[in-house]
């Protein structure tokens, strides 16, 4: 029975990388929109973060430009690793500068990493390794 072990993947992994692809890029394409947008709760958030509302423009063009990246196939474990990165800064910011409930943040944090799992092979490479 040796012959018949699985060496790759199982066959549902790509759907399981899709479907965390897709939630995770909806969900930075609405709050990175929320940011651009101006959503008054977004203000509110930048502004008691105090280093000024450019920095909530930013995180948000980054954001989807991450949520871009991540449902692109070729892209994904860049925008992965670009998200992850937003979010250890998000985790950080709401323990230490604002408080909250950092529990969102954490959820997208383990979402991205989860991307960038399913996608290893292509991190290694974008690692040169």
């Amino acid at each position: 029975m040796a012959g018949n072990a699985r060496t790759g993947p199982g066959k549902g992994a790509p759907i399981a990388d899709w479907i965390v692809r897709i939630l995770l890029g909806t969900a930075f394409v609405a709050a990175g929109g929320a940011k651009l947008a101006g959503a008054p709760p977004m203000v509110a958030i930048f502004d008691h973060i105090g280093i000024g509302q450019w920095f909530r423009l930013l995180t948000g063009a980054l954001e989807i430009s991450g949520a871009v990246l991540v449902l692109v196939p070729r892209t994904a474990a860049r925008g992965a690793s670009l998200l992850s990165a937003i979010m250890v800064g998000a985790v950080f910011t709401h323990l230490v500068v604002i408080g909250g409930n950092p529990a969102p943040a954490l959820v997208l944090l383990a979402l991205s990493v989860v991307v960038l799992s399913l996608r290893r092979r292509q991190l290694l490479r974008l690692a040169g390794a």
